[in-house]
């Protein structure tokens, strides 16, 4: 049994690159191993048709944290993010159009086409959402406080609710507006036209297996608002190279700070003695000692698949069995003969840069999620397109596009082995509606259905959050109550996956705290806290 590390990371995700470059910066050994041929997880690119690259899953940028770029020097390894010119974009049924982004009076002025009172209260909007968003990134690389710890849990609770607290009685109801409502309930409470309510309230669903009437998806909502792309708060951008350029360079990173990454080295099992990880055995039958192993995989394969359960418990066996995870995501790459024509904005603009989506109303999304529920698949699915190759040009061939589809609403148990195929040809019809001649222009395509996001990339479910970013799966609640501090019910067993606070994006937040973590535990002060 090879025994020589003092950290050893499942899963050579963003989160496990970032977890191990911290522990690696400290002085520890480190290794990760990686069940693919690749490192990324699902921030990775990749050529799906000759000559045409694009980011296979993960395939926009905002959440990353900066104290992760800055502490890992990523924009000296290339690490470069072209801001989109404008949010969204969103065709109308009845041929009109509303752009979202671009600066304040710019979204007020495509307001005015629907409704002057919605432009009106734009503002006040933005500042109420802002406001709640500031509490987010507050909490985003602090960790929870931890169930069942006693008096710590008591005043690392109040520590981190004194901001909620001091925060004026009107804010603190749109926070319990935004953690408990429906999305639609909260953007009826501020806007009229339902075209506004459609531009804000896909974010509400995006990963997310729910309508936007089901209670609490206001949060997703919420979710999507607290990134930044180049210092300016709320914006999205693009990753030159892909987001696989990214995960590469965080692998050169791990790589020069003395990590040791093993690819095509999956794990079979994690190894307990007693009440201690001991380290794992992998799918060759190889086995590697460590008195630390760290899962960037989500909770459902680890405590699953990985471990078990007598190692665990009954009790938290069953926790984890509760715990959801499974999204509604179809998520598709094609290549392009040329750049798509729609009909209510069919010339070359900004438009084309920014995330278009087709869901141009409430009430078409909530369909999407019902028809999914009846019938396995939307009627009329859910799509968000993003086209990275207009600003990008080493990702298709001269003259070519290519094109990122983030689909929904598709059941995550609906046989997709069986129903793919079709599923895919629906996509693409659905885009021909807005975009006529799209159909034709299609080369060729990269097809990941829920299923294929859980054999591809081990996203359980095809969820791309690692579970569902519901109020019961939350903060001190993620996984479960009792693991919130990216501990796990086993001595020396980490998370530091997007199945831990604070969830799911390309953020890198639970790898820097879990890393914070692990070093606290090795100190003098940690090993008395959480002797034996």
């Amino acid at each position: 049994m090879t025994s020589k590390y003092d950290a050893l990371i499942i899963g050579a995700g963003h989160n496990g690159l970032v977890c191990a470059f911290y522990l690696a910066r400290a002085g520890l050994r480190v290794r990760i191993v990686e069940r693919r041929d690749i490192v990324g997880g699902a921030a990775v690119t990749e050529e799906f048709h000759p000559g045409f690259r694009n980011s296979v899953a993960s395939y926009t940028v905002s959440l990353l944290q900066p104290k992760v770029i800055r502490d890992m020097r990523l924009v000296e390894h290339g690490y470069k993010v072209i801001e989109r010119p404008i949010s969204n974009f969103l065709p109308q049924e009845d041929g009109r159009y509303l752009k979202l982004g671009g600066g304040l009076e710019k979204t007020q002025a495509e307001f005015r086409k629907f409704s002057d009172k919605d432009a009106a209260t734009l503002p006040a909007y933005y500042e109420s959402l802002e406001n709640v968003a500031d509490v987010l990134r507050d909490l985003a690389l602090k960790t929870p406080p931890n169930i069942g710890e006693g008096l710590k849990t008591l005043i690392d609770g109040a520590r981190q609710g004194r901001r909620l607290a001091k925060m004026p009685l009107h804010q603190q109801r749109d926070v319990l507006d935004l953690f408990v409502k429906s999305a639609r309930t909260f953007l009826d409470s501020w806007f009229e036209s339902e075209a506004v309510k459609a531009a804000f309230g896909f974010d509400a669903v995006v990963g997310n297996y729910a309508s936007p009437d089901t209670p609490g998806s206001a949060y997703v909502l919420l979710h999507h608002v607290f990134g930044e792309v180049n210092g300016k708060r709320g914006a999205w951008g693009h990753s030159v190279g892909g987001m696989g350029a990214i995960t590469q360079a965080m692998a050169k990173v791990c790589r020069a700070a003395g990590v040791e990454i093993s690819l095509e080295a999956p794990v079979a099992k994690v190894l307990v003695d007693g009440n201690k990880v001991a380290g794992v055995r992998l799918e060759s039958g190889e086995e590697i000692a460590c008195p630390t192993v760290i899962a960037n995989v989500g909770p459902k394969i680890l405590y699953e698949r990985m471990m078990d359960p007598a190692d665990l418990g009954p009790e938290y066996v069953r926790r984890i069995k509760a715990f959801k995870a499974g999204s509604g995501t179809f998520r598709m790459n094609v290549a392009l003969s040329e750049l798509p024509r729609f009909t209510a904005l069919p010339e070359p603009g900004e438009h084309l840069q920014s995330g278009i989506i087709i869901a141009p109303t409430l009430d078409y999304m909530d369909r999407a999620f019902l028809d999914a529920k009846q019938f396995g698949m939307s009627k009329k699915p859910i799509v968000e397109m993003l086209i990275p190759s207009i600003v990008d040009d080493s990702l298709a061939p001269p003259g070519n596009h290519v094109a990122s589809l983030f689909c929904q609403q598709f059941d995550p148990d609906h046989d997709w082995d069986t129903h793919g195929e079709a599923a895919a040809d629906l996509i693409i019809d659905t885009v021909e509606d807005y975009a006529p001649g799209f159909r034709a222009s299609v080369l060729g395509r990269m097809i990941l259905s829920p299923w294929d996001l859980e054999r591809k990339l081990g996203l359980a479910g095809g969820d791309i959050m690692h579970g569902n970013m519901t109020l019961d799966q939350l903060w001190s609640a993620r996984p479960v109550l009792g693991s919130g501090a990216y501990r796990g019910p086993v001595k020396g067993l980490y998370m530091c996956g997007a199945g831990t606070h604070p969830g799911g994006g390309v953020t890198g937040a639970p790898g820097h705290n879990a890393a914070r973590e692990i070093l606290a535990d090795r100190s003098f002060l940690g090993r008395l806290v959480r002797r034996g």
